[in-house]
């Protein structure tokens, strides 16, 4: 579905991005692990079309989008959602999940269906559909957050650190929530620090270290791997 081929990025003199070499099958969940400042953002921004790549090819389900603009990127069936959530806090729940279905604007049908389902994927999301999204939780947030990428129907669904800030119980509950969006049909990218959590529900990972992919493997291979055991799982 999705291919980095010797992918490069640079901001300015500083190279972010070292020949990227990334892989994503139809109705995967992948991870992507590494410390902040590893480079996981910048791969998720450059997926985006937010970030131009230096050197190397992108190609989406045969296409190779590397030029692209982020909205046509957006239309062709990839969708992120941020680190950091990045919602409207001053307006309502409803509100921010409608403008992650801009796409599909001038079809309110298809709008309505993409609520309702929202709505049953994150129950309480209708309980608090009026309310200012800046009010709720952090664990309720980077559900409004996730409801707001999936409103775009994406085919690749990219989430940036989703279980940053929030309580184990939540994180739990939000990694259930993305291994049961997957198994749904969604293939995902996930860019992640808990590798414990990520590591349970993820096909296969990659593991990023300054800019440079240095491992990829089944997520049982890289539990039981001994580097990574030490780096990321405590052991």
């Amino acid at each position: 579905m999705l291919k980095l081929v010797d992918v490069s990025v640079r901001y300015g003199s500083f190279k972010a991005l070292h020949s990227i070499n990334l892989e994503i099958n139809e109705g995967e969940l992948v991870v992507l692990l590494g410390a902040n400042g590893a480079g996981k953002s910048t791969i998720f921004r450059t997926i985006s079309g937010l970030v131009k790549p230096a050197s190397g090819e992108l190609h989406f389900n045969g296409k190779e989008i590397g030029g692209w603009s982020p909205d046509r990127i957006v239309k062709a069936g990839i969708a992120q959602c941020p680190e950091g959530r990045k919602l409207f806090l001053e307006m309502s729940v409803v509100k921010n999940l409608i403008l992650g279905g801009f796409v599909h604007r001038k079809d309110k049908a298809e709008i309505a269906r993409s609520l309702q389902h929202m709505f049953e994927l994150f129950p309480i999301l209708y309980e608090k559909k009026d309310q200012a999204a800046g009010s709720l939780s952090g664990g309720q947030q980077q559900m409004v957050a996730i409801a707001r990428a999936l409103m775009a129907k994406p085919k690749l669904l990219l989430l940036d650190e989703p279980s940053i800030g929030l309580a184990p119980l939540v994180v739990e509950q939000m990694f259930q929530t993305i291994a049961e969006i997957n198994r749904s049909g969604t293939s995902v990218l996930l860019a992640e620090q808990n590798a414990y959590a990520a590591l349970q529900i993820a096909h296969r990972g990659y593991i990023i270290e300054n800019g440079r992919l240095v491992l990829e493997g089944s997520s049982g291979r890289l539990r039981n791997n001994e580097e990574v055991r030490r780096a990321y799982l405590g052991a």
